[in-house]
């Protein structure tokens, strides 16, 4: 938005100069992008007047002027034709600088010398073009700066307005601002209408068919005006706006809407069929073709104004070439409206239209503002044109919108600005930008009004935003923020989690995220009956296909299936893991409840290709020494595995259940072929599944510290004859559970069945080593302990020594 620091001082008695106006826009939010002068470095063009003008000799088309600028008289060349004897004239003396870099300098053309140049409109930055120098009034000074001399040295303000401040769209708008910053009053134009006997109601009627998209249309009529150029001061005004003037009609519409902040279109009336105005939504597929004579296709989402016959303009935003104002224009039809924001920003968009027109409306304008910009804008046309304004105004206005009413505690504010304001001083400062206000009999609150010009205040936070605003950004203390340091451990449930996915990916394996959606068949394809929890599957009431129709009771047929597409795409070496939540259903009914998690899966080789490295595959060991590893990592002890327990989707001679004393914490084994066969599998797969759950009850202790001994440890091998049917658990639960002095850890490092060892036994060798913390073990304390040891492995296993 652009304003002229002049323009401002006719609504608002000010003080500030330029840049300290500049400085407290700033301060409230309307950040200014540039000021500049108009005119500030143009001192050296002076009023001067032409004591002669004759025929260049040696040029048919320039004259050689003698030019007096007040001191002395100096020659000029000039090109232009709009010259004569005794006008005054812009002369740009040798060394101005004129707008666009344009030095001037003492030179000769054709053989005259030429000791500066007479200006136009256009050279001075005046206007957009201009048919020849500028002549000036008769009565200026001489060799006074043409600026100063017709006043129009002026601040040009640039202000970066954010989208939801459309109310400072207008040199009113602004000029608010500068009024609430300096306590006085704002100055409203009043519009001038000498009435007439003809009523506008006679001539022209206006039917609303999309009240949404339009609540209010309101219109005047102006006849017998002539169409021709403005007046200086307003093309001057226009042109230090950034807008160029058109002619005195148009730039009427265009002023005003600086001016007030509301656009305004003119329709030349003898082109409205029937005289009718209708607003409606346009025919999907019309075509219409706007003032920049180009063709639109229009949809059934366009909000058009259309006469009796067919569409005259593009609401909001751009007027038609069928009803422009032209030369011959007699009557206008002044429109004035408000456009729903949100149609007006399609519509822009949907025909790449941006003008200033809907720039406005797309953020909403004031429609309390329809009939002050109406009347301003009539009375200035019959000024300016010479018309006569119709008595009456058509104002459709079928529901009249109410207006925002807020409640704003005092005590809120002072507390979330830290600053020392009280009741009545809110007030004055919501007052001074037009909210109307009231004091209730609570001390603490004020009743606020918002008036249509400001769309952007909602809730009480934009009237807080106000205050803050208003009473000066600078002015709130600055303080640091202050906070607290909280060393607090994440929960045992989270901490788990964490150190679980560490020691997988630590472990080698890869993590997959597969859908807790997936197909109710799937869980069938594991081997899981129908008397089994995990088949009573949670439905989902909306599923997007048949194979996310439920929620997934067991992580195993999404890895399988995630196994299976990794080989098929030629990768066979997988190490995955997925630790998600399962969701279960007692199959009697209830609540469902959602479990933790953890399976995993390997294989293909143990080691990757190379020379130097082994072919094997992996096997079931591989497996189950990961699961001994992260359960040692989350402080889990007196692990043991049972064989006799497993699962329908594991080999039944190949997988064993996990414990830690009465509590099951999960499985491992190898997948049973028939179950890798339905996911299309054709290598062994080894898997484990931890109830994540049982876990956490169970994890949680932090590893004890032992001293370590200076002294040296003993070792002892021995081999054992036992059945076939006692397990190396059995074995290792009685050395471990033994209170045989000195033992530190035993292993079984060997097992023999075969030649020398009878039918239905096999030889088991277990290493036992013995140390203490405070000496060096004799050879007979060593003896003697692995003795007592043996002794009790042969008494309750029925072993023998080999």
């Amino acid at each position: 938005m652009i304003v002229t620091y002049n323009w401002l001082k006719e609504f608002v008695d000010f003080q500030y100069s330029p840049q300290q106006l500049c400085d407290r826009l700033t301060m409230v939010g309307l950040e200014v992008d540039a000021l500049e002068e108009i005119g500030g470095n143009l001192d050296s063009v002076i009023v001067a007047k032409l004591d002669s003008v004759e025929q260049h000799p040696d040029a048919d088309r320039l004259t050689v002027c003698q030019v007096n600028n007040g001191k002395d008289v100096v020659q000029v060349v000039c090109g232009a034709t709009n010259h004569k004897t005794g006008d005054l004239i812009a002369l740009a003396q040798p060394g101005s600088v004129l707008p666009g870099d344009f030095k001037i300098k003492k030179s000769k053309i054709r053989g005259q010398v030429s000791q500066g140049m007479l200006c136009s409109e256009k050279e001075l930055g005046l206007a957009a073009d201009s048919p020849g120098i500028m002549i000036l009034p008769a009565d200026l000074p001489l060799g006074e700066p043409v600026f100063e001399a017709l006043g129009l040295k002026d601040y040009q303000i640039e202000i970066g307005l954010t989208p939801n401040r459309p109310d400072c769209l207008s040199v009113v708008g602004v000029a608010r601002e500068v009024a609430a910053l300096c306590q006085q009053k704002l100055k409203l134009p009043k519009p001038s209408i000498k009435k007439f006997e003809d009523s506008v109601e006679d001539k022209a009627a206006v039917v609303i068919e999309n009240e949404e998209g339009c609540p209010r249309y309101a219109a005047r009529m102006i006849k017998d005006i002539k169409i021709g150029p403005s007046p200086d001061w307003m093309v001057q005004r226009l042109e230090a706006v950034g807008m160029r003037s058109i002619n005195n009609v148009v730039d009427v519409t265009n002023y005003v809407m600086m001016e007030l902040g509301h656009p305004l279109h003119a329709f030349d009336f003898r082109y409205l069929s029937e005289g009718k105005i209708i607003v409606k939504t346009a025919q999907e597929g019309d075509k219409f073709t706007t003032l920049d004579e180009n063709e639109h296709m229009l949809s059934a989402e366009d909000l058009m104004i259309c006469d009796g016959q067919h569409p005259v303009a593009m609401a909001g935003i751009m007027g038609g070439l069928n009803s422009e104002v032209k030369d011959d224009t007699r009557t206008v039809l002044l429109e004035a409206a408000y456009f729903k924001p949100t149609m007006i920003r399609r519509t822009s968009k949907r025909h790449g239209l941006h003008t200033e027109s809907s720039h406005r409306f797309e953020r909403g304008a004031d429609i309390d503002m329809i009939p002050v910009a109406l009347d301003r804008a009539a009375g200035l046309i019959a000024e300016l044109a010479g018309g006569q304004v119709l008595s009456g105004v058509i104002d459709c206005y079928p529901r009249e919108l109410e207006p925002v009413n807020l409640e704003i505690s005092v005590s809120k504010t002072k507390k979330l600005l830290d600053i020392p304001i009280d009741r009545d001083s809110m007030q004055n400062l919501f007052e001074s930008i037009g909210l109307q206000v009231r004091a209730g009999s609570d001390p603490d609150r004020l009743q606020v009004t918002v008036p249509s010009f400001r769309p952007d205040i909602e809730r009480e936070v934009d009237l807080i935003e106000e205050v803050a605003r208003l009473y000066g950004y600078d002015q709130i203390p600055v303080t640091m923020p202050v906070g607290t340091v909280d060393a607090k451990l994440p929960p045992l449930r989270q901490q788990l989690q964490k150190s679980l996915r560490q020691s997988m990916v630590a472990a080698g394996f890869s993590e997959a995220m597969n859908y807790s959606f997936v197909a109710a068949k799937d869980i069938s394809k594991i081997g899981v009956g129908d008397e089994d929890l995990r088949s009573a599957q949670v439905k989902i009431l909306n599923p997007l296909s048949e194979d996310q129709a439920v929620m997934r009771t067991s992580l195993v047929p999404s890895l399988l299936e995630t196994v299976s597409n990794n080989i098929n795409y030629r990768s066979s070496d997988l190490r995955l893991f997925e630790l998600r939540p399962v969701f279960l259903t007692p199959l009697e009914g209830g609540q469902s409840v959602e479990k933790l998690s953890l399976t995993a899966v390997m294989s293909g080789q143990r080691d990757p290709e190379g020379w130097s490295q082994s072919a094997a595959s992996v096997d079931f060991y591989d497996i189950k020494g990961v699961v001994e590893e992260i359960l040692a990592k989350i402080n889990i002890e007196n692990v043991f595995f049972d064989s006799q327990e497993t699962q329908p989707y594991l080999h039944p001679g190949k997988s064993c259940q996990f414990m830690s004393g009465q509590e099951s914490l999960g499985f491992v084994g190898e997948v049973h072929p028939e179950v890798l066969s339905r996911f299309n599998i054709e290598q062994p797969v080894y898997l484990f599944e931890l109830d994540v759950e049982a876990t956490i009850a169970l994890a949680g202790q932090h590893a004890q510290f032992k001293a370590l001994s200076r002294f040296p440890d003993v070792k002892r091998d021995s081999a054992l004859l036992l059945d076939e049917s006692i397990s190396a658990d059995q074995v290792m639960d009685i050395v471990n559970g033994s209170k045989i002095r000195y033992v530190e850890s035993a292993s079984i490092f060997d097992l023999y069945t075969g030649k020398g060892v009878p039918a239905g036994k096999k030889s088991l060798a277990i290493r036992v080593c013995y140390r203490d913390l405070e000496k060096t073990l004799t050879e007979t304390e060593v003896t003697k302990s692995h003795d007592k040891l043996i002794r009790s492995l042969c008494h309750r296993l029925e072993a023998e020594i080999r």
